[in-house]
Parts: C-alpha cells; sequence; structure tokens
C-alpha cells in the first residue's frame, strides 16, 4: 500500500512540474488602450509566438524597436489583416509601432525567453562505426 501512495504523490508532483514549467508563454502583450487605437485589433495567437494584426483602415507599415534602440522588424505590410512572427525577436522588450494612416498605434511586446538556436552543419556530427564480422 505503501508504494501505490508513492507512486500516487510522485505522479502528481510530476504533472504539476509539468503544467507550471513545461507551458510558460513566450512573450506578453501589454495592449494599447487609447481609444483611437479601437481600430487596430493586435492579440497573440495560443502559442503566443505570432502576432496578429486586423485593421478596420489598412496597415501600411510595421516596425519593432527593442533595448538596444534598433529594428528587428522593419516591414511594408500593406493589407488589413498582417501576422508578425515574433520567433526571431531577442529577448527583451520591443516597441512595435504599427502605422495606420494618419495613426501610428505604439504598443509592447516583452519576449521571455531566447531564440532558440539553429542547428548549423557544425554542431552536428555523424560517426559510422563498422562492424567486424568473424
Amino acid at each position: 500500500m505503501g508504494k501505490y501512495r508513492r507512486f500516487v504523490i510522485a505522479s502528481f508532483i510530476g504533472l504539476a512540474a509539468q503544467k507550471n514549467y513545461g507551458q510558460k508563454d513566450f512573450a506578453l502583450l501589454e495592449k494599447n488602450n487609447n481609444y483611437r487605437a479601437n481600430g487596430l485589433y493586435h492579440e497573440l495567437n495560443k502559442t503566443k509566438d505570432t502576432l496578429i494584426l486586423k485593421g478596420d483602415k489598412k496597415i501600411t507599415y510595421v516596425y519593432s524597436i527593442n533595448k538596444e534602440y534598433k529594428r528587428e522588424i522593419d516591414t511594408y505590410a500593406g493589407t488589413n489583416e498582417f501576422k508578425v512572427s515574433l520567433k526571431h525577436l531577442s529577448k527583451g522588450k520591443h516597441m512595435f509601432v504599427v502605422d495606420q494612416s494618419p495613426l501610428k498605434i505604439i504598443f509592447v511586446i516583452k519576449i521571455l525567453h531566447d531564440r532558440p538556436k539553429p542547428i548549423s552543419d557544425g554542431d552536428i556530427k555523424i560517426t559510422a562505426i563498422e562492424s567486424k564480422k568473424d
């Protein structure tokens, strides 16, 4: 009976740890609550790695400025709906500016994790082992 009780407790702790640490948010969005910005829908998708922009007017330009005052995203949209991938952004605070003529709508996205490192050819080592036949 004691082994069963320990198994149940260990399972419960394992599931709780997985829920708490396994699905951390990738980014947080601080919305612009100004009444003039209500023409722009700005949300993150379910996995929180893509910014979804929808506007009643055409979105002409989107750019972001990081904490070092460099533009990591600088793109022309030219549509009413636009999606921006956040996976390549550096960790930290990013101020997004969406140009929706004549307004410039500003909001903040905080990237909580470092971007994943791409695997290069030098990182993968494959060795072949010869089997000796007797």
